[in-house]
């Protein structure tokens, strides 16, 4: 069980004016839920006492808009118009407290928009680069249908979920990382500061370098030249990589289907990407979003090329009176339960809760194996980093086994 924190908040209340406090709550989630339920706005939540695990920012890097930016921007707009706030005392209020500068200059424009006599899921469209996809056609479902508030709900929880499980998988490969980082630091300082002084000691005994430390010693001698060279190949082949993935439909369903068959990794992967798209597809028809329509934005926002190319096919299938559980058999990406599951919710009209069951599982899968291939990583990694120093300091003391020979013989 996670421990209570406290938290300082900045809300508003029914009556429009600003108030501030503090709240007890397992997380910034559960806070900004906490103060929603008391029908209060939350515009800003900071733990109290937080050391370490304050947020670090760095200049000239804060202004992306990432997943938990626009988590807590749609929980805190779902808040504002339900609590009889109108949509453009909303979006000013937004404008004001939202802190990243390219989402608030978007938000600005979609106020504009919106004063101007625009519908708000047309001036979101506008800034695909701030408001996804996915979120654009929930919204219009929810103008269409009456229930904005409700559409703005599900996408903030739908937002906060996807955030909180890259959150663990990030948490859980945090410790790896450093230790491979930690690993390339000290051999390339090994092998520019610390082999040239044995080369010259060694030159200076007269001892013939056996084949490890010649080649430690080529490294040495060339790695000054040779690695920034590699970065450059590196950073010119990853742009290259990058583009690719952005311009060709092909090259995208080519590499997703090698990521797949990755070994240990490949599962990881394709648990993930069905969870997300279980969830996607789940929120999308619950707010009312039309089944051709929603298979059409899931597919484009799934982040998977195989299942973009599947949901083309179960779309047409489903257009021509086909059901989607019936399409999705062909595809091997999803599994039989996942078929099974869509099969019962289609025969008993509950769609929409099989895919947000599918989506939990998934995610407590990705979890799970999320941990367990960080607690194999961990004694793995430390073994190597043992063989990494061990072997550099075998290399660089080998010679002395043939000068104490030749002393010895002497």
């Amino acid at each position: 069980m996670s421990a209570t924190k406290t938290f300082s908040y900045e809300a508003i209340d029914a009556a429009g004016a600003v108030v501030k406090g503090k709240i007890e709550a397992d997380s910034s989630d559960a806070a900004s839920r906490a103060l929603s339920n008391q029908r209060l706005v939350p515009l800003e939540i900071a733990g109290l006492g937080t050391g370490l695990n304050t947020e670090i920012k760095i200049p000239g890097l804060g202004g992306r808009t990432s997943l938990r930016d626009l988590a807590v921007f749609s929980r805190q707009f779902a808040s504002m118009t339900s609590s009889g706030l109108t949509l453009l005392r909303s979006l000013a209020i937004l404008e004001e407290q939202t802190p990243k500068p390219q989402l608030k200059e978007a938000v600005a424009a979609v106020k504009n928009d919106v004063q101007g006599g625009a519908p708000l899921s047309a001036a979101m469209s506008k800034h695909p680069n701030q408001f996804p996809l996915l979120m654009i056609n929930m919204i219009k479902a929810g103008e269409t249908g009456g229930f904005l508030d409700e559409a703005l709900s599900r996408i903030a929880t739908m937002f906060e979920a996807d955030a909180e499980l890259r959150a663990k998988i990030k948490s859980a490969m945090t410790y790896p990382v450093i230790v491979l980082i930690f690993s390339m630091i000290l051999g390339t300082g090994v092998i520019l500061f610390i082999v040239p002084v044995f080369e010259k000691m060694f030159t200076q005994l007269g001892s013939e370098l056996p084949l490890p430390t010649r080649i430690m010693v080529g490294l040495s001698d060339n790695i000054p030249w040779a690695g920034p060279l590699l970065v450059v190949v590196f950073l010119v082949a990853l742009k290259a990589y990058r583009r690719g993935l952005q311009t060709s439909e092909e090259f995208r369903y080519r590499v997703d289907q090698r990521k797949v068959k990755l070994p240990v990794f490949g599962p990881l992967l394709t648990k993930l990407a069905i969870s997300r798209w279980s969830r996607n597809l789940g929120t999308l028809l619950a707010v009312g979003v039309p089944v051709i329509q929603a298979l059409e934005v899931v597919g484009g926002t799934s982040g998977n090329a195989l299942i973009s190319r599947a949901m083309d096919d179960v779309r047409d299938q489903v257009r021509v009176g086909g059901q989607m559980s019936s399409a999705l058999q062909k595809h091997e990406l999803f599994p039989s339960m996942v078929v099974q599951m869509l099969e019962v919710g289609e025969e008993t009209g509950q769609i929409t809760d099989m895919l947000e069951k599918v989506a939990e599982y998934y995610e407590r899968e990705v979890e799970t194996a999320t941990e367990s291939l960080s607690s194999a990583m961990e004694p793995l990694l430390v073994v190597f980093l043992g063989v990494v120093i061990g072997g550099m300091v075998i290399c660089l003391y080998l010679p002395m086994f043939s000068v104490f020979g030749n002393i010895q013989t002497n």
